[in-house]
């Protein structure tokens, strides 16, 4: 499978400047059209049968809320790795924001089932000390939703520019307090996006997911990078065999912060986010 038409083109330029005014505005940043639908479709297969099976270990699955589930994976067991992290946007995101060094550290799906419930506003980890001080993003999230999002599957909230916010006073510095909801959803935006778009964002941008009153769940794909110095891999084991990575393009090994096995091993799933096992209070 490989990417649209559109997306092919050599002479596409994304501007630097509309990147870093997204990232560094609202927190959030997206291309429509990015892949063809049929490999999204292959990818929603995959995503699938991996998440069946993580059900079934002890460990396999992280809870991140009533209903819902997040799974690290390994990249060869999805169709379509090699094409998703080297669409031209993805690596002109990357390159803009974070630097040409960027390291990909973290491949997984994020599963909102029938019934999943509001999560707390939140960011996914502390701010960095080079965000609080020194005002600099050094990681970025990008989703890849493997379904046409609806508006009553749970969608993706996002509060625009919060990225900036001093968390510092935060449950676990990720988590405001009740009294600053009504600020968050003044600012709210859901996202619904459809098969084939990708965006990208700063994990430190408060958000949440929202009530999937669906009977359909809504899988999306999750790519973390870094900036060197992030240091974000210590949250994540990502793993690659060297076989599959012989295959790999040589512009690509060197953005991958990675462990080379003979063999893979099964991941113990380590980004455990304590405030979103209940869902919102």
């Amino acid at each position: 499978m490989t990417m649209t038409k559109d997306s092919q083109k050599t002479n596409v330029v994304y501007e630097p400047a509309e990147i870093m005014g997204a990232l560094y505005g609202p927190g959030i940043h997206g291309l429509k059209g990015a892949y063809d639908r049929e490999l999204i479709a292959q990818l929603a297969e995959d995503i699938d049968v991996l998440y069946k099976d993580a059900l079934q270990r002890e460990g396999g699955t992280v809870p991140r809320g009533p209903k819902r589930h997040y799974v690290e994976i390994h990249p060869e067991n999805i169709r379509g790795f090699v094409d998703i992290v080297t669409h031209p946007w993805v690596k002109a995101v990357c390159e803009t924001v974070l630097g040409p060094e960027y390291k990909i550290v973290e491949i997984g799906f994020d599963v909102p089932n029938p019934g999943a419930v509001n999560q707390p506003w939140h960011r996914d980890f502390p701010a960095p000390v080079d965000t609080v001080k020194g005002r600099r993003l050094n990681s970025l999230a990008f989703n890849l939703t493997t379904i046409d999002v609806e508006p009553d599957m749970g969608p993706f909230e996002i509060a625009p520019g919060t990225q900036w916010d001093d968390g510092s006073e935060f449950e676990y510095e990720m988590f405001p307090s009740k009294d600053l909801y009504s600020r968050y959803q003044g600012l709210a935006e859901q996202k619904m996006p459809k098969m084939g778009d990708i965006s990208v964002r700063s994990a430190l941008t408060i958000h949440r997911g929202t009530t999937n009153h669906s009977d359909k769940a809504r899988p999306v794909l999750v790519l973390g990078v870094d900036a060197p110095g992030a240091n974000n891999h210590e949250r994540h084991d990502l793993q690659i065999t060297k076989k599959f990575y012989n295959t790999l393009p040589e512009d690509l090994k060197k953005h991958l912060m990675c462990r080379l096995v003979d063999e893979l091993e099964i991941i113990v799933q380590a980004h455990d986010i304590e405030g979103l096992k209940m869902g919102e209070a």
